[in-house]
C-alpha cells in the first residue's frame, strides 16, 4: 500500500513561477528521486508517491506550510491510499488504485476546500474529510509569518519552541503565540488519529 499525493499550486498565474517552483521542489525531493518519486507537469500540477501511506497527511501538511509560507500562494492537494500496480520510470505514468483514487478527489476540490483523502475504505473516508474541513479553517488563514513557523517546527520536530526561536532569531513566546495561532497542537493530533485509524485498517 502506498499513498498519492496530486496537487496544484492555487493562484500560480498571479504570481511569478520563480517564488514557488524552488520551494515546491525542494519539498518534493525529500521524498525521492524525479521523475520516480514526484513529478511536476502541466506548469503548476505534480503529483507525488508517499511509500508510508502513515505519513502522506504530514506530507501534505508541511508542503501547505512551505507554500504558504509565500505571499499570494496556496495549495491544492488530494491523498490517495492504496496500492500501486504498475511502478513505472515516472510517477504520472504508474498505476493503481492509490493514483486511481488521487486522481479521482483532486477533481471534487475547491480552492477552499483543498485538502482531502480518498482510499478503498469509505467510513475511514468520510470521518478523516470531516477532520480535514475543519482543520483547513486554520490552514488556509496562515499568514506568511505562521507558516514559516509551521514549516520550521515540521522541518524539527525534535527541537524546542527556545531552540527554533534561536534558528530564526526570535524569542520563544513569539514562536509559542503563532503555533497556537496556527492551530498547531491540534492538527498534529489529527495527524495521529490519521495515522491510528489507518493503522487499524492496513
Amino acid at each position: 500500500m502506498v499513498a498519492v499525493i496530486t496537487g496544484d499550486i492555487i493562484n500560480s498565474k498571479k504570481n511569478a513561477t520563480r517564488r514557488w517552483l524552488a520551494p515546491l521542489k525542494k519539498e518534493l525531493a525529500k521524498t525521492g528521486k524525479s521523475p520516480k518519486y514526484w513529478e511536476i507537469y502541466r506548469g503548476d500540477s505534480f503529483q507525488m508517491v508517499v511509500n508510508k501511506p502513515e505519513e502522506a497527511l504530514l506530507t501534505a501538511m508541511k508542503l501547505k506550510a512551505v507554500l504558504k509560507s509565500i505571499k499570494g500562494i496556496n495549495v491544492r492537494m488530494a491523498i490517495g491510499i492504496g496500492d500501486r500496480s504498475y511502478n513505472a520510470a515516472k510517477v504520472t505514468e504508474s498505476n493503481g488504485s492509490a493514483f486511481v483514487h488521487s486522481g479521482e478527489k483532486f477533481e471534487t476540490l475547491t480552492s477552499q476546500n483543498n485538502l482531502a483523502i480518498k482510499s478503498d475504505w469509505t467510513d475511514f473516508d468520510e470521518e478523516m474529510n470531516l477532520y480535514l474541513k475543519l482543520a483547513l479553517i486554520a490552514m488556509n488563514n496562515w499568514t506568511v509569518n505562521t507558516a514559516e513557523i509551521v514549516s520550521l517546527a515540521l522541518e524539527n520536530p525534535g527541537k524546542s519552541q527556545e531552540q527554533l526561536g534561536k534558528m530564526i532569531g526570535i524569542k520563544q513566546s513569539a514562536i509559542s503565540t503563532r503555533l497556537q495561532r496556527a492551530y498547531f497542537g491540534e492538527l498534529m493530533e489529527v495527524n495521529e488519529m490519521y495515522q491510528a485509524k489507518l493503522k487499524l485498517l492496513k
